[in-house]
């Protein structure tokens, strides 16, 4: 009798052995036959801006040529309002299949430091799948501007505390922590003056309300280009192919003043390695491609090829960038 019960005992044992066996199988296999399927059906991009705007333009350009490749529609869901948190928290609450994309941006970034409490957590609810692009940001003045140079500003500046301001788009954007950027790193007393969208900030320019503005280079462009505005600089990496005469801050000396408004894809936490792998070579094959390219470039969008990792590390130092900043400048949470 007891070695027919050890035999049972043994039996079940194996039996439970057998079954947690199984389920690691399937754990495995499952999101693997997932992934080489992958996809079945079309793919959404949640974009937290409305249509028409630049990032909305990114987005659309590249899903166009990544549906090419997928096999699959890739469509663009606009989901403005809220600093970008409801359609953030939207993506981080999906499936993790690769259905649901998230436009990710420096907004992104910036929220984790700038918002007093969020619905998802901006670093672990998500996985960076790939970048998109980058948007050089100017350092503009009027026409009439009797500076000519970054130097004469800072130098006026520096002479004339408190006397000079600098406008840029709303608290927190991409261009009013650039202005905070701007003044901590030249050493200057100069006051930001936030305004409510672009066109208040080119109307407050050639009014003379603002002395200078911090803006993305394309929606500027146009009034350089008809000589209405006179660039300092760019706070970019290097200089523009849209404007090759132009000096960026850094080589102007000021070497920190580095700061450009950027968008990539990003997917929900646990989605399949080779589904996020996957994605990120349609995106890049896009971004390669001579017409997209050609497409971006001529609305001053530069195209970033990126692997998920440096996605990934990209995203990490811009949270860390512009919470310093944030701290600096003394900008309350929202």
């Amino acid at each position: 009798m007891k070695l027919i019960n050890r035999w049972v005992c043994l039996a079940l044992r194996r039996l439970k052995e057998i079954g947690a066996f199984s389920i690691l199988v399937l754990l495995t296999v499952v999101p693997l036959a997932q992934a080489q399927t992958y996809p079945v059906k079309p793919i959404r991009i949640v974009v937290p801006f409305g249509a028409g705007g630049v990032a909305d333009l990114t987005a659309r350009i590249v899903a166009q040529k990544m549906s090419e490749g997928l096999g699959q529609s890739v469509v663009v869901d606009n989901r403005p309002g809220a600093g970008g948190v409801v359609a953030a928290d939207l993506v981080a609450k999906s499936e993790p299949d690769g259905y649901t994309l998230f436009l990710i941006s420096n907004g992104t970034a910036v929220s984790a430091s700038l918002m007093h409490a969020l619905p998802f957590d901006p670093i672990n609810d998500f996985v960076n799948v790939g970048l998109l692009a980058t948007f050089d940001i100017a350092i503009v003045v009027n026409s009439d501007s009797k500076f000519n140079a970054l130097s004469d500003f800072i130098l006026h500046a520096k002479a004339h505390p408190g006397a000079l301001n600098v406008g840029s788009i709303n608290i927190g954007s991409t261009q009013n922590l650039a202005a905070e950027l701007f003044k901590s790193t030249a050493g200057v007393d100069v006051q930001v003056v936030p305004f409510n969208g672009t066109p208040a900030v080119m109307t407050a320019l050639k009014g003379g309300q603002i002395d200078v503005a911090t803006e993305i280079l394309g929606p500027v462009l146009p009034q350089i280009k008809a000589k209405n505005f006179k660039v300092l600089a760019l706070t970019s990496e290097q200089r523009s192919p849209s404007l090759p005469d132009t000096p960026t801050a850094k080589e102007l000396g000021i070497k920190s003043l580095v700061a450009s408004s950027w968008n990539g894809l990003a997917v929900p936490a646990k989605t399949p390695r080779a589904i996020v792998d996957r994605l990120n070579k349609e995106i890049n094959i896009a971004l390669q491609n001579p017409a997209t390219e050609k497409k971006l470039l001529e609305l001053n969008i530069n195209p970033k090829v990126s692997t998920p990792a440096q996605a990934q590390e990209w995203y990490l130092s811009e949270i860390k960038t512009w919470a310093r900043v944030i701290e600096k400048a003394g900008i309350a949470k929202q």
